[in-house]
């Protein structure tokens, strides 16, 4: 049995730790148990130190410009229109979703940005199997992308290919036109993802 001894002082009555008791109180700290304890208390202040270890506040789109001039986008496809919409819907997300402002003179813009829709494919993808007419419909739509920095003559994305679909159902009563738009706002979604940096 561990055993302490106490002695007077001025100060009253005061234990004394034995070498009996320190070796013993040295031994518990060096258990297996007792050092997995004090490793998680280690690891945990690491962490607490530093909570974004490994991780970055830094934006994911470049930080040396500030604006885009977007051109209208070409349409090498016979589906009339789409190129406004997808141009309007690349518009309102580059200024909802980058830190970038678009703006209507080519002269005052840091960046450029060009693009066409390249092609519109169709499929059916449900039939009514009594009529055999068509339920479920998919657009697929392919455009290419590019991105110049103005004021380092840099491409930021040169001839970049974006992809994206959408389905609708005239069961539903979506027709074409909904299927359109739909597709072109996934597409300008996919092109402001290209906008991010690579890593």
């Amino acid at each position: 049995m561990l055993q302490q001894t106490t002695h007077s002082s001025k100060l009253g009555s005061r234990p004394l730790v034995t070498p009996q008791y320190a070796l013993a109180a040295l031994r518990t700290a060096l258990s297996p148990a007792s050092l997995g304890l004090w490793t998680g208390i280690c690891v945990c202040c690491l962490c607490g130190c530093a909570p974004w270890a490994g991780y970055s506040q830094q934006s994911l789109f470049p930080q040396d410009v500030d604006t885009i001039y977007l051109h209208m986008f070409d349409n090498r496809t016979f589906w009339r229109n789409m190129e406004y919409d997808l141009t309007d819907a690349l518009a309102k997300r580059i200024e909802a979703r980058t830190p970038y402002k678009i703006v209507s003179d080519q002269d005052l813009a840091d960046t450029v940005m060009t693009g066409q829709i390249t092609s519109v494919s169709q499929g059916v993808l449900m039939t009514d199997r009594d009529t055999g007419n068509s339920v479920e419909q998919e657009l697929i739509v392919r455009a290419v992308v590019s991105w110049k920095n103005y004021k380092t003559g840099a491409l930021l994305a040169d001839n970049e290919t974006v992809v994206a679909s959408a389905s609708f159902s005239t069961a539903l009563q979506q027709h074409q036109a909904y299927g359109s738009k739909l597709a072109t706002n996934r597409l300008a979604v996919k092109i402001v993802e290209l906008m991010e940096n690579r890593w």
